[in-house]
């Protein structure tokens, strides 16, 4: 996955698509605009795993995302032409609860119930991928991608909404 800049009327990066590649070939590209949400997550995901509102109730940290409802989408980005019509790969995630097994000795053990983040790649020919992610393997995952795409558009903070001075001479 790398962020490639949007531009506005004058050529000034100010946000980032997402170009999907899947072993060096592309795969799609989606999220038009999707940098300060993928900022934002990244905030949720590391309140969430300090235990902060109600993620707090889950004892382990792995298992505290920003969102409580089961099968909660956390993000969809899509590919969408001009004239809105969609195609060309879909990134997505949703969280879900799953029980685990855990043996306690032979004839005896206990479910435990753990939450992890399904992250799937759609390519434009419908061949897809997925990754199970714990919280910190999303954060990490997450907080890259927020790096990579701060270094593409010259270091300004996809958390700051809007930008200053974007689509004028000014900004340049």
């Amino acid at each position: 996955m790398t962020p490639v800049p949007c531009r506005d009327s004058v050529g000034m990066p100010y946000e980032i698509t997402l170009e999907l590649l899947r072993d060096g070939t592309p795969y799609g590209m989606v999220g038009e605009r999707c940098g300060w949400l993928l900022a934002r997550l990244h905030r949720g995901v590391e309140q969430a795993r300090q235990g902060r509102g109600e993620a707090g109730r889950w004892p382990d940290p792995d298992d505290r995302f920003p969102e409580e409802e089961p099968g909660c989408e956390l993000f969809s980005f899509r590919y969408r032409t001009r004239s809105g019509q969609v195609g060309g790969g879909e990134l997505r995630c949703w969280l879900r609860t799953l029980p685990v097994w855990v043996p306690q000795g032979e004839h005896r053990g206990e479910w435990r119930v753990t939450r992890r983040a399904f992250v799937e790649a759609w390519g434009a020919g419908g061949v897809g991928m997925r990754a199970v992610l714990t919280s910190a393997e999303l954060a990490t995952f997450v907080g890259a991608l927020v790096e990579e795409a701060e270094g593409c558009l010259g270091g300004r903070d996809l958390a700051r909404n809007p930008v200053e001075g974007a689509g004028s001479a000014e900004s340049r």
